[in-house]
C-alpha cells in the first residue's frame, strides 16, 4: 500500500504525521517513508539517518556540436520550454530551463545534438531502526525538482515493503503531482482555519483529477472552526483522523523527536488510522 501525505499548503504537519506514522507501524509490518519534499527534506530531522544523500541525480541536457551545426534556429523553435535561444551562430542553451524532452534532437536536420547528463540533485537511502527511509535534497538554484522526486520514489533496491509512506511536497504544482503520481490513497492534511479551507478544496481537486482516492486529516483541531468539517460533509470527502492542537506534540516536536515513538496512545491511534486506509484501499481494488 502507498500512502502519500500531502497538503495543499505548508506547515500544516504533513511531515510530522508521517514520521510519526511510519514510526508507530515500523514494530508490526515493514515500513517504507519516502521524503519527497526534496526543496526542503524534513522527514531526516526527525529520524537523524546515519546516512546523508550522496547518490547524484541528473537529468539530460542538449550539447550542440559548434562544428556541425548551421544555425538553422529549428531547435529553438521547437523547445516549448525556451531553454534554447537563436542566436547568430549555434544556440544559447538556459540548462535550468530544459525539461530533458529530446524534441531539440529531434528535429535539428544536421544531427548535431547530443545529450549529458547535468547533475541536479542527491537521494541518499537506508535503513533507520526498522524503517526503510529514502530522501533527496534539490541542488540550490535548481528550477526543476520532479526527477529528484522520480528518484526518491525509485525502490528498486529497496527491501519488500508492505507500506510505503511518500512525504509529499505542499502544494499542488508539478512536484506534489509527481509525489501523488501512483499512490493508492492520498492523505490530506489541513487545519482548520480559513487558509487551510482554501489549499484543502485545491488538493481534493487534484487527487480527483488524478483518480487517486483521497480522505483528510484535520491537524490542530481546537484552534479554527467548522468550516473544514462543513466542506468536507458537503463533497463527501471523509475526515480520517483529528489531531488536537496538543502543546506536548508541539514540544516533542521543537525538540526534533516522533511523539508516537513514547506515547502508546498516540501511537495505537495511528496503526488504527492505518488500518482504516488498508481498508478503504482495499475495498476500492475489490470494486
Amino acid at each position: 500500500m502507498k500512502i502519500a501525505i500531502a497538503s495543499g499548503k505548508g506547515g500544516t504537519g504533513k511531515t510530522t504525521l508521517s514520521v510519526n506514522l511510519a514510526t508507530a507501524l515500523a514494530h508490526e509490518e515493514s515500513i517504507g517513508l519516502l521524503d519527497c519534499d526534496v526543496e526542503e527534506p524534513n522527514c531526516h530531522l526527525y529520524l537523524k539517518p546515519a546516512f546523508d544523500a550522496t547518490e547524484p541525480v541528473g537529468t539530460p541536457v542538449p550539447v550542440v556540436d559548434q562544428d556541425a551545426c548551421t544555425g538553422c534556429s529549428l531547435c529553438a523553435r521547437a523547445c516549448e520550454f525556451h531553454a534554447l535561444l537563436a542566436l547568430p551562430g549555434p544556440p544559447l542553451l538556459l540548462p535550468e530551463l530544459c525539461h530533458a524532452c529530446g524534441v531539440c534532437a529531434y528535429v535539428c536536420p544536421e544531427e548535431a545534438i547530443s545529450e549529458s547528463e547535468r547533475e541536479i540533485g542527491m537521494v541518499g537511502s537506508g535503513m533507520v531502526s526498522d524503517i526503510y527511509f529514502r530522501w533527496g535534497r534539490l541542488n540550490i538554484g535548481e528550477a526543476r525538482s520532479t526527477p529528484v522526486i522520480q528518484s526518491v520514489k525509485d525502490l528498486s533496491a529497496a527491501p519488500s515493503l508492505d507500506t510505503v509512506i511518500i512525504d509529499a511536497p505542499p502544494g499542488v504544482a508539478c512536484p506534489a503531482v509527481e509525489a501523488l503520481r501512483g499512490a493508492d490513497f492520498a492523505v490530506l492534511v489541513t487545519e482548520p482555519t480559513p487558509f487551510g479551507l482554501h489549499d484543502l478544496v485545491l488538493a481534493v481537486q487534484t487527487a480527483r483529477q488524478m483518480s487517486i482516492p483521497c480522505g483528510v486529516v484535520i491537524n490542530r483541531v481546537g484552534i479554527g472552526d467548522k468550516r473544514v468539517d462543513e466542506y468536507c460533509a458537503a463533497e463527501n470527502v471523509p475526515v480520517l483522523l483529528r489531531i488536537p492542537d496538543d502543546r506536548l506534540i508541539a514540544e516533542a516536536c521543537s525538540r526534533g523527536e516522533i511523539f508516537a515513538a513514547g506515547d502508546a496512545s498516540f501511537a495505537s491511534t495511528l496503526r488504527a488510522f492505518a488500518s482504516d486506509l488498508r481498508t478503504r484501499t482495499q475495498e476500492r481494488i475489490t470494486t
